[in-house]
């Protein structure tokens, strides 16, 4: 069963990701990360929403870029 939306959410925000005051249109969000400045990920959907298996590859190619600027 895939994750919903809000998990995705709580964990780029674990990882240290701010959603931008401004996000996205409609049901879209913007994500950065001040040591991945040129790295915005844009989440589609609604919190109750199945993410997208590119929704959940993106979570991970940030994770791996943050470990190698960590």
């Amino acid at each position: 069963m895939p994750r919903k939306n809000r998990e995705l959410k709580a964990e780029y925000r674990k990882l240290g990701f701010t959603e931008a005051k401004r996000g996205g249109k409609g049901s879209h969000s913007k994500w950065t990360h001040p040591l991945l400045p040129t790295l915005t990920i844009v989440l589609s959907g609604r919190d109750g929403d199945d993410a997208e298996p590119y929704q959940e590859r993106d979570l991970r190619n940030a994770m791996e870029q943050l470990r190698e600027v960590s």
